[in-house]
Parts: structure tokens; sequence; C-alpha cells
């Protein structure tokens, strides 16, 4: 019976997937398939190579290093084994025609479809804990952004959330409570948005004007400057980080937040 032996410096995955695909075209036939993943030694290549000698085998192999490819294709030949370069002449084609050398690091398929994936779940758990939303789960989230209305909270949240960083935003607002949960979040996780009193007023001011909201106490300096100084306080009090975001970019901003965070935290797509 013909075996195949699927070898890849990561999973392992797609070089089966791709064995799969080709034995559909030969009905139902008698073929085993036999996986090796993180193979990334030549040790590991030799061991694999003496294994699928002597019998009916194919090795089919997708190693980025071409240090490895050449040493699987000589040991191949020197034991009689057939082996199928599934990756190394794309790898070779696309270079010349980029003029660039491969990095040659296992697993980076694999690594870009997690962050792509983890990605998407971000920006839906931000989306779902906008503005305070779902406030009984933010256990979950590993940013939480909390301040006063047109603190640039939202914009914030969504360019962590794009770049794989769980985030949701709680809005403070003079005389209500904060959720009960906020206070479960880690103090190293909740930062406080603050800005410029006179900046802030600009901004609700055109808020105001387009949505139809009442000036008055929403615009109101002496109101904001309350607000902002019940905001210092509860930062004092739950020790929450504070980010003066008065004419800064959201960019800014979140890398800012980024580079607070402990070191232990799950990190998403690095802020470019």
């Amino acid at each position: 019976m013909l075996t195949i032996f699927v070898v890849s410096d990561a999973s392992g995955e797609t070089a089966e997937r791709l064995a799969r695909a080709a034995l559909t075209q030969f009905g139902d036939v008698a073929v085993k398939l036999v996986r090796h993943g993180e193979v990334r030694t030549p040790d590991q290549v030799c061991a694999v190579v003496r294994e699928a000698s002597g019998g009916d085998c194919i090795i089919l192999h997708t190693l980025v290093s071409d240090e490895l490819r050449r040493l699987i294709l000589a040991e191949s030949r020197l034991h009689g084994v057939d082996s199928l370069d599934a990756i190394g002449p794309m790898l070779d084609r696309i270079a010349t025609h980029l003029k660039i050398t491969p990095q040659e690091k296992p697993g980076l398929f694999k690594q870009l479809i997690e962050a792509r994936s983890r990605e998407i779940d971000a920006v839906a758990f931000a989306f779902h804990h906008d503005d305070g939303q779902n406030a009984a789960e933010l256990d979950g989230a590993e940013v939480v952004l909390v301040g006063v209305s047109r603190t640039m909270k939202t914009p914030t949240m969504l360019y962590l959330a794009y770049r794989g960083w769980f985030a949701a935003n709680v809005p403070i607002v003079l005389g209500m409570t904060l959720p009960p949960a906020l206070s479960l979040v880690p103090w190293q996780r909740v930062f406080c948005l603050l800005m410029n009193a006179s900046q802030l007023r600009e901004l609700r001011r055109a808020r105001a004007g387009g949505e139809g909201i009442p000036a008055e106490p929403y615009t109101s300096l002496e109101h904001l400057r309350r607000e902002l100084f019940h905001c210092r306080q509860l930062c004092r009090d739950h020790r929450w980080r504070s980010i003066d975001v008065t004419g800064k970019s959201v960019e800014e901003v979140s890398r800012e937040i980024i580079a607070l965070l402990p070191k232990e935290e799950p990190k998403g797509i690095p802020a470019d």
C-alpha cells in the first residue's frame, strides 16, 4: 500500500490538504497518510526519510528552509525515496520576480490566519461592548477605556480592535453609577481618556449642533471641568492610568495604551 509522508516545519495541515485533494482524483484507493509536523532540524529530516525508506512511499514536504529542502532531497536520493517539494519551487519563482529573499520562517501562514481570525473576533467584541453595552461581560476585555463624552473612546477602541485587541469602553457620567463589573477588571487594563476642557467643549458644541442635543449643561465649561475632575478622582481611587488625548490622533493614543499594558497581556496585531 502506498504511504504518503506529509512533512512540514509547521503543523502540516496545508500539505495534508494538498495530498488529500490530489488523492480525490484517483477514486477510492488505499493510501495511508502519515503527517510529521514541526520538522525543523536536520536530525528530524533524516529520521523521516529513514522511516519512509524500504517501502512504497512518497514524501510530500512544505519546508520553508532552503537548507532543509536541500537536505531532504539529498537524503531521499540516498535512500531511494520519492520526495516532492510542494513549496520550494513557488518560493523560488516568487523570489525571482520580487527580487526578495523569502524569510524562511516556519508557521507564518498559520500565524496570519490566527491573527486575522482574532482581529475579526476583536472587532465583533468591540461593537458588542461600545458605550457601556453588555458591561457584565467586561471580564473578557483586554483593554477598557473610560471617560466622559467626546474623549475619543469609541474610535480608539475600534483602532485597537482592528489590531486584534479585545477592547471595550464605558462612559463616565456625573451622577451615574459605574457598572459593577468594571471594578472587577484589573486596574492595569483600564485607561481613562482625558482632554483639555476647551477642546472638549468645541467637540461637544459640534455634536450638539449636529444631533440636536441641548447645549446646557452638555457644553458648559463649568460642567465639563467638574466632569473631568470627577474622572481624575476615579483614576486615583481605582489606580487607573489616564491618557491625555488633547491634540492627539487615535493612533498616538493607541500606541500609548499598548505601551502601558502589562507585558504578560495577550498581544494583538502590533500597531504600525
